[in-house]
C-alpha cells in the first residue's frame, strides 16, 4: 500500500513538473508574442512618421514624361514601339539608344496604352516590372536570382517552418512577377551570360522550371502547391522590353533574334533646348538665352539638360537672381565636367588636303570628323606614310580567347595608297604623307578610307576639296568603295553640321533615312567617282578597274 502511494505521488509530481514546464513555455511564448507585438506597433508608428516627412519633388520627377507627346525627338521609335506592343500579337522588343532620351519612359507608357487597346491580350491588371541589369546580381550557388527566381532550400538560414520540415521553397523572380504584363530590363547587355541563357529558355517555354536536391515527388509532407510548382513550373508569359546603350553587335544574337529591334535617336541641340525650357518652367524660373546656348552645347540628352538647369537655378536663387544667367550655366558645365557636343565647324572655303569624314561613336550616334593630309616630296618610290589620331591596336574575342590585331583605320590608309596608285597622276609613293584625325577622339574602322583617299589625293595633286561635302565608305585595294554601317546616323550628323552634300557607297543606298533634311546624297562605286565629286576642280580620272573616265555626272543623286 505504501509503495503504491509512493508511486502515485511520484507520478503526480512528474505530471506537475511537466505541466509547469509547458506552462512556462506557453507564458514565454505569450510574452514573446506580446513583446513582438509591442515592438511591431512601435516600429509601425515610426514608419508612419517617416512617411509623413517629404522633401520637395525632384525636378527630374516633375519633368518625367506623362504621355508620349512629352518624349522629345523619338516619334519614329515610339511609333515602332506602339506597333510592336499595342496590337493583338505583342512582340519582345530591344530598345537601342543613348542614355536620357526616353527609353524607360516610353516603356512605362506603352503598356498603359496597350491595356486600353481593343484586342490586346494585356488585361487591365497587367503590370510593368522593372529590373536594372547592372544591379541584378548573379549567384553561382543559385541561392538568389532576382531575374529568374530561385529555390530556398531547407539548409539556408531563414527557411522557416517549411524549411524545418525539410521542404524546399521556390521563390518567384521578375519573370514570374511580370506574368501577363511587361518585363523591362534596363541595360540588358549587362546581364550575366548565365542569366541571359536562362532568360532565353523562359522566353521559349513561357514558364520557369525549378530543381532542388531536397525535393521528392513522393514526399507526402510537401504541400500541394510546392508539388505543383516543381512539377509544372511557375508561369512567366510576358513581353520583354530590353533597353541598352550598347551597339547591336554587342548584344548576343540569340536574344536579338527573338526581339524586334527599335532605335531611339540622339537628341539634337534644338530638342535639348526644348527640354531645358520645359524644366525651367517647372521650377519655375526664367532662363537667359545665353544659358540656353550653354545647355545646347554641353548637354546631349534630356537628363543632363534637366540636371544642369536644376543646379544652375540653385546658383541663381542663392545669389538672389530671378533668372538663370549664362555664367550660372557655364559654371555648372565646368564644375560637372560636362563634355561639349562633338561638332565640327564648317570651313568657309575649299582647302587642299582637308575633307570631312563621317563616323559612328555610340548607339545610333553619328559625328562629323575632319581628316587632313599633308604630302611632302620624297625620293622616288621611297615615300613614307604616317597616320595619327587613330587606335593603334585593338583586342577582339571573348574572355577565354582573345586576338590582337592592327588598327583597321591604319590598314585602311595602306589600302588607300594602293588604290590611288591605280589612278593617273602623281604616285603616292613619291611623297612622305601624313594623315591626321584631329579632335582627340581615337578613330578606328574601315569607313574612314573614303575620307583618307580624298585627303591624300588632294594633298598630292593640289586640288582643293569641296568644303560643304562629307564622305564615308571603305576603300578596297582595287579602287572600289564598299558599304559601311551607320549610314542613317552619319547622314543625320552631316545635316546637323550644316553640310550640303554627302557621298556614300552605292550599296548603302537602301540604308538612307526617309528624310535627309535637304542634303544632297550621292552614291559612288569607285574611288575615281568619289574624287571627281569631292575635288573642287573637275579632273579627268582613269578608273583603277578600267571603263570610261569618271566625272561628277557619273554619281547617282539620292534625295
Amino acid at each position: 500500500m505504501a509503495l503504491s502511494t509512493l508511486v502515485t505521488v511520484a507520478q503526480l509530481a512528474f505530471v506537475v513538473v511537466i505541466g509547469l514546464y509547458f506552462w512556462s513555455l506557453l507564458k514565454g511564448q505569450r510574452g514573446t508574442r506580446a513583446a513582438v507585438g509591442r515592438e511591431g506597433r512601435r516600429e509601425l508608428v515610426r514608419l508612419r512618421a517617416l512617411r509623413g516627412v517629404a522633401l520637395t519633388v525632384p525636378l527630374a520627377e516633375k519633368t518625367r514624361p506623362a504621355a508620349f507627346t512629352d518624349i522629345v525627338g523619338q516619334d519614329d521609335g515610339i511609333r515602332a514601339l506602339r506597333a510592336a506592343l499595342c496590337g493583338p500579337n505583342p512582340q519582345h522588343v530591344l530598345l537601342y539608344g543613348p542614355p536620357g532620351v526616353g527609353k524607360t519612359a516610353a516603356a512605362r507608357l506603352v503598356l498603359d496604352e496597350a491595356k486600353r487597346t481593343p484586342g490586346s491580350p494585356f488585361r487591365p491588371e497587367a503590370r510593368l516590372v522593372e529590373l536594372d541589369a547592372t544591379v541584378a546580381r548573379f549567384d553561382e550557388r543559385g541561392i538568389a536570382d532576382p531575374l529568374i527566381g530561385s529555390v530556398h532550400d531547407p539548409i539556408y538560414q531563414g527557411a522557416g517552418p517549411l524549411g524545418l520540415a525539410g521542404i524546399p521553397q521556390p521563390k518567384a523572380g521578375a519573370v514570374t512577377k511580370a506574368h501577363g504584363g511587361v518585363l523591362f530590363i534596363d541595360e540588358i547587355g549587362e546581364l550575366h551570360p548565365s542569366q541571359l541563357n536562362r532568360l532565353l529558355k523562359v522566353l521559349e517555354d513561357r514558364r520557369v522550371q525549378f530543381e532542388s536536391a531536397y525535393y521528392s515527388r513522393d514526399d507526402e509532407n510537401v504541400p500541394p502547391h510546392i508539388h505543383d510548382i516543381f512539377e509544372h513550373g511557375l508561369p512567366a508569359d510576358f513581353r520583354l522590353i530590353g533597353a541598352t546603350t550598347r551597339q547591336p553587335e554587342e548584344i548576343p544574337s540569340a536574344i536579338r533574334s527573338r526581339c524586334l529591334e527599335i532605335f531611339f535617336a540622339p537628341l539634337t541641340d534644338a530638342q535639348v533646348d526644348q527640354i531645358a525650357r520645359r524644366a525651367a518652367a517647372h521650377i519655375p524660373i526664367e532662363v537667359d538665352e545665353g544659358a540656353i546656348r550653354v545647355v545646347r552645347r554641353y548637354c546631349q540628352n534630356g537628363r543632363d539638360a534637366v540636371n544642369l538647369i536644376q543646379i544652375a537655378a540653385g546658383l541663381a536663387q542663392a545669389d538672389g537672381a530671378a533668372r538663370i544667367r549664362a555664367a550660372d550655366a557655364q559654371w555648372v558645365a565646368d564644375a560637372g565636367q560636362y563634355v561639349p557636343r562633338p561638332e565640327v565647324r564648317r570651313r568657309k572655303n575649299p582647302e587642299v588636303g582637308s575633307v570631312y569624314g563621317l563616323a559612328v561613336y555610340g548607339p545610333n550616334l553619328g559625328a562629323v570628323m575632319e581628316v587632313e593630309a599633308v604630302a611632302v616630296p620624297a625620293p622616288p618610290g621611297r615615300g613614307r606614310i604616317t597616320v595619327t589620331g587613330v587606335i593603334e591596336e585593338e583586342e577582339l574575342g571573348a574572355r577565354d580567347r582573345k586576338l590582337r590585331r592592327r588598327s583597321m583605320a591604319r590598314n585602311a590608309a595602306e589600302n588607300v595608297l594602293t588604290a590611288l596608285r591605280g589612278i593617273s597622276g602623281p604616285d603616292p609613293q613619291d611623297f612622305d604623307i601624313h594623315i591626321n584625325f584631329p579632335g582627340g577622339t581615337p578613330v578606328d574602322g574601315p569607313s574612314a578610307g573614303a575620307a583618307m583617299a580624298v585627303a591624300v589625293y588632294s594633298a598630292v595633286t593640289g586640288h582643293a576639296v569641296r568644303h560643304t561635302l562629307a564622305v564615308t565608305g571603305e576603300v578596297s585595294i582595287r579602287g572600289g568603295i564598299r558599304p559601311v554601317g551607320g549610314i542613317a546616323a552619319k547622314v543625320r550628323a552631316a545635316g546637323r553640321a550644316g553640310l550640303g552634300t554627302v557621298v556614300i557607297p552605292c550599296e548603302n543606298e537602301e540604308s538612307l533615312p526617309g528624310e535627309v533634311g535637304g542634303l544632297e546624297v550621292l552614291s559612288v562605286d569607285t574611288i575615281s567617282e568619289l574624287i571627281a565629286i569631292a575635288c573642287k576642280e573637275s579632273v579627268a580620272l582613269t578608273p583603277a578597274r578600267g571603263g570610261e573616265p569618271a566625272s561628277i555626272l557619273s554619281a547617282s543623286p539620292q534625295g
